[in-house]
């Protein structure tokens, strides 16, 4: 073998040598680069699944319940008929019901009880809180069903009372002959109907013996004119009486509780017959079990008043409201009709 023939040998050894090393290395570069592609893919995968599910939580930019289309939630003026009053009672509960289920609320308060049914008739409210007597109207009307009653120390209950003066006297029912009484609106379970259910089983006819009739528009107003002297008595419901002594409008030393009724249904929050069932599970769940959600506050899950409740029951029994309207058989619209134009009259 010639020198030049061993030279070129040692360069071909040398030339494969280094192609065999070229290869390694660009193999390994190829792998660390398909590593790199591939955890890049999955992180942004990961990335859009978990914003993914994040949207998932609440409907989608335009559908009802989104921040672009808030749920319409409209509230009898149990306090006064103002944006503050009853509307500062319910917006921690519904604030919590967002927090859970990612839902949108628009809160207002009707002017007057009768306003709220007919704008659940009239399809411009999604949600409405009422009274026993305003829910079982626009129910009977078609246009509502249960979403959900509150519940308090196990029971779903509350109270109508008749306030009085604690030096004025009187001392029960019968002693309203010819006494002024201050009523709230004439559609108010507890601040009108109950109360003269109360005074009719008293033996008493309201239109007869009654002396002046003040029709005041709620609860709140009645107590206050009670309060000022403008009054014998007034009709309110006990929790509103409470509300008002926590606030400092009333001192309880003065004004006392003559007589209360039997227990009435809870005043309850109701849907919209015409709202999707998907949605109206997703509301019935949320308040079946949002006092379970480890992230929603005890004092978030309020009632009517404002005041704290245990919880919220969607599966309330509809009968218990058809009792309560029982009761009132001797409330006819006559009666009613009567004694406002008394009040107007005087």
């Amino acid at each position: 073998m010639t020198r030049q023939t061993q030279t070129w040998k040692w360069a071909a050894l040398m030339m494969t040598a280094l192609l065999w090393t070229l290869a390694g290395c660009g193999s390994g570069n190829t792998d660390k680069g398909a590593d790199k592609g591939a955890s890049s893919a999955a992180d942004k995968g990961k990335t859009a699944s978990d914003k993914g599910a994040q949207s998932a939580k609440g409907p989608a930019d335009g559908a009802p319940g989104s921040k672009s289309a808030p749920l319409r939630v409209m509230l009898v003026p149990a306090d006064g008929g103002t944006e503050q009053g009853t509307r500062a009672d319910y917006e921690p509960l519904f604030n919590a019901i967002t927090k859970d289920t990612g839902l949108h609320f628009n809160i207002k308060v009707g002017q007057s009880y009768n306003a709220v049914v007919e704008a659940a008739v009239g399809k411009k409210i999604d949600i409405a809180f009422f009274g026993p007597i305003t829910y079982h109207q626009a129910r009977q009307r078609g246009a509502v069903e249960l979403l959900a009653v509150a519940v308090s120390k196990g029971k779903s209950v509350y109270y109508s009372g008749i306030f009085v003066a604690k030096e004025s006297g009187i001392g029960s029912l019968t002693d309203l002959k010819g006494k002024s009484v201050a009523f709230g609106d004439v559609n108010s379970t507890s601040s009108f109907n109950f109360p003269l259910a109360m005074i009719i089983d008293a033996g008493l006819d309201p239109v007869k013996d009654l002396g002046k009739v003040n029709m005041t528009g709620s609860h709140a107003n009645s107590l206050t004119a009670l309060a000022a002297g403008k009054v014998d008595a007034a009709c309110a419901s006990v929790t509103s009486y409470e509300k008002a002594v926590k606030g400092g409008q009333i001192d309880p030393q003065k004004v006392v509780l003559l007589a209360t009724s039997e227990p009435i249904p809870y005043p309850p929050l109701a849907l919209h017959k015409d709202l999707p069932a998907p949605l109206k599970k997703t509301l019935k769940d949320a308040f079946n079990t949002i006092h379970t959600q480890p992230q929603i506050k005890p004092e978030m899950i309020r009632g009517y008043g404002g005041k704290k409740v245990d919880r919220y029951d969607a599966n309330y029994p509809e009968a218990e409201f058809d009792k309560a309207m029982g009761k009132l058989a001797k409330v006819t619209e006559n009666l009613k009709a009567e004694l406002l134009k008394k009040a107007t009259a005087q």
